[in-house]
């Protein structure tokens, strides 16, 4: 052992993911005395403009955007009491499908080789003991998920590093209990057609496929108050609507897969840092 602090790496795609997958483990670790790096791979410039406008729409300025989400995600990353962000400031794809998916500059279009490259100089700058990103399918598909993850598998084959590597995921069980609360709250559920209802069926996995859960119900308030920070996102509001005893009863565990481990800590394990301490 050294004198190094333990040091957990999260590689998000976008400002305010910090908040909705991993702003449990970012507070629970800090407050352990775990130093807590956050990547942000995009400007966020596709997001929500003032008032709720949409990319493309009159008025929405991704320059602007992209400086508003940077101070909300300054704003969350001071919540959380992340030790350390660092921005790729990637210029953001826009969901899939979407024009900007093509815009030169844009995070879908970096070869991976760079982004990795990026990537990597910071891996060995922290030397992460636990590093966390998406699945294959960014979780649901984005573009810009997706790339992330391809940039940190890639980065790590480039370093000498072999940390813990973990991919967020959400139990099935809480999905459906997702589903059910979005209708307590009074959200509009359109009827997916056949081929969304089969995509949204694959989101998550089953619960006994996941292999760490960690419990972050005492850090619920802290991440309420980062997603908050992020109130210029109108996908953000339903959580906020919860207020935060409800959010805590529904996001107080966080999830992930375990895909690379050289400790050889049990699964089913409670701790990104089983094994390390």
């Amino acid at each position: 052992m050294t004198d190094r602090p333990l040091t957990l790496m999260a590689v998000h795609a976008h400002p305010d993911d910090e908040a909705t997958g991993t702003g449990g483990v970012l507070a629970r670790y800090a407050a352990e005395g775990i130093r807590t790096v956050l990547v942000t791979c995009t400007d966020g410039g596709c997001g929500d403009g003032p008032e709720g406008v949409k990319p493309g729409d009159p008025g929405h300025d991704p320059a602007a955007v992209a400086l508003m989400r940077r101070q909300e995600l300054q704003a969350s990353c001071d919540v959380l009491k992340v030790s350390d962000l660092e921005m790729l400031d990637y210029a953001d794809s826009g969901m899939m499908g979407w024009p900007s998916n093509d815009a030169p500059g844009s995070f879908w279009q970096t070869p991976v080789e760079e982004g990795a490259a990026r990537l990597a100089e910071l891996m060995r700058h922290y030397r992460p003991d636990v590093v966390v990103t998406y699945d294959e399918n960014g979780f649901y598909g984005h573009p810009d998920h997706i790339q992330a993850h391809r940039i940190t598998m890639a980065a790590l084959e480039m370093t000498a590093l072999s940390p813990k590597v973990y991919w967020t995921t959400m139990p099935r069980s809480m999905m459906q209990r997702f589903g059910e609360i979005m209708r307590e709250f009074g959200e509009d559920l359109p009827e997916p057609d056949p081929a969304e209802a089969a995509a949204l069926a694959e989101i998550g996995l089953p619960d006994d496929e996941i292999t760490t859960w960690v419990d972050t119900t005492a850090f619920s308030g802290q991440k309420f108050d980062a997603l908050a920070a992020h109130a210029s996102q109108g996908e953000n509001i339903f959580f906020l609507k919860m207020g935060k005893e409800r959010f805590g009863e529904l996001m107080g565990m966080e999830t992930f897969v375990r895909v690379q481990d050289t400790t050889g800590a049990a699964v089913p394990e409670t701790d990104l840092f089983a094994g390390l301490r």
